[in-house]
């Protein structure tokens, strides 16, 4: 199934509403909903759940600038630009990029259901927050990628609250909106301040390092070492810890501790014992687990199963 829009599912920039208040595009099988917030800065809700694979042709003629946050709270959808960028959204994570004057594809899988909200900030509103937005609005027209990251706990809650229409007032949201663009930003660090390390990286290297990303997650239970990784996507070890450090704002170890902690935080809650959480996460030895996971979230992981003290 395919289908042409102007702006396909809120992913092009083209997201703001009116003064007066949300702006609603409904399909048979899409609900984009758009709210302005401030100047150059609108909240899009969408939700997306067809019973065909779905291809959706975006087409963004403006030249100027926008950041785009987007947080995924349900399902996978990815976007293909017509200059060979590509750009993932999954559940639990937060993918930056900036749009201008681009063309390309969003795909979603048949009868999976898609949820995702985005901050569309304009390239006056981020010279308004930030003074000189340093290099993060360079660079050629299309689609440029500025990480994807796990969305922290206290971020993901900030979301929740406005995925849900009428659960904040209008000025809480737009408080709540601000705290996460500033969070983001700040992370940007010189990406927002200075020259941009982000040009050095190809596409293909970029594929190199979300592959390196994937493998984490996906074989978090095994004792992943630097050289295995760089081996299995074909990076060598400098490249991999700089890319991590310039896409994704941190280093491949506290990138796998924290998925690692996370996805054991989530299994203790289920009521998974420690050690088979432990295991299943990497840690052959439950004690180091436990030292682990108290060191990273303040408490044993005994007092997380099930919510229960010990």
């Amino acid at each position: 199934m395919e289908a042409t829009q102007p702006d396909a599912v809120g992913q092009g920039p083209n997201v703001g509403g009116t003064k007066d208040g949300p702006v609603s595009r409904f399909t048979e099988e899409c609900h984009i909903e758009r709210l302005p917030l401030d100047d150059g800065l609108t909240l899009v809700r969408s939700f997306c759940c067809p019973t065909r694979d779905l291809t959706e042709t975006t087409v963004q003629a403006d030249e100027r600038r926008t950041l785009v946050i987007t947080f995924g709270l349900a399902g996978e959808s990815a976007y293909a630009e017509r200059g060979g960028t590509r750009l993932r959204f999954r559940q639990g994570h937060t993918t930056l990029s900036v749009f201008a004057s681009c063309q390309g594809e969003r795909k979603f899988l048949a009868n999976t259901p898609v949820r995702q909200l985005r901050l569309a900030i304009s390239e006056t509103a981020l010279r308004r927050y930030l003074g000189t937005p340093g290099t993060l609005l360079a660079g050629r027209a299309g689609v440029r990628p500025l990480g994807e990251g796990v969305t922290p706990p206290w971020c993901l809650a900030l979301v929740r609250s406005l995925a849900q229409p009428g659960s904040l007032s209008y000025l809480d949201a737009h408080i709540a909106a601000l705290s996460l663009v500033g969070e983001h930003l700040r992370h940007l660090g010189p990406l927002a301040a200075g020259p941009s390390p982000a040009a050095r990286w190809t596409p293909s290297d970029l594929e190199k390092l979300r592959r390196a990303h994937d493998l984490m997650r996906s074989q978090m239970d095994r004792a992943l070492t630097i050289s295995y990784l760089c081996t299995a996507v074909g990076i060598n070890p400098s490249r991999l810890k700089q890319g991590f450090r310039e896409i994704y704002g941190t280093t491949p170890y506290q990138a796998l501790l924290e998925m690692r902690m996370q996805r054991a935080r989530q299994m203790l809650e289920a009521g998974t014992q420690v050690a088979q959480a432990g295991y299943a996460v990497g840690y052959a030895h439950p004690s180091n687990f436990s030292t682990a996971f108290e060191r990273y979230f303040g408490h044993r992981p005994k007092n997380a199963r099930a919510g229960r003290e010990e």
